[in-house]
């Protein structure tokens, strides 16, 4: 089990997790409407954050692609900042 530098990391990560599973669920194992809604209120409330909130996310989520051996998870964390609203699509 990771040990892991600050609880904002340890809840980011579980964050990933429980997103990850959602993204990768079937059908037949998650509501497709139910995981629509899970996922949009994430988005939402990732946008609610601050500057400094979003800014050390960010960084979160990139220090975890940076130790991801799987390439779909590590893509899934490189696309999270877009894919969720934390970066300006200007960007």
């Amino acid at each position: 089990m990771p040990v892991y530098s600050s609880l904002t990391h340890a809840l980011a990560a579980a964050l990933v997790d429980v997103l990850w599973f959602i993204e990768g669920s079937e059908d037949e194992q998650m509501d497709p409407d139910d995981a629509v809604k899970v996922l949009e209120g994430v988005a939402h409330l990732v946008s609610q954050l601050s500057g400094d909130q979003r800014s050390e996310l960010i960084g979160l989520l990139e220090t975890m692609a940076e130790a991801e051996s799987d390439p779909a998870r590590r893509e899934f964390l490189e696309g999270f900042p877009e894919g969720f609203g934390l970066v300006d699509e200007a960007v």
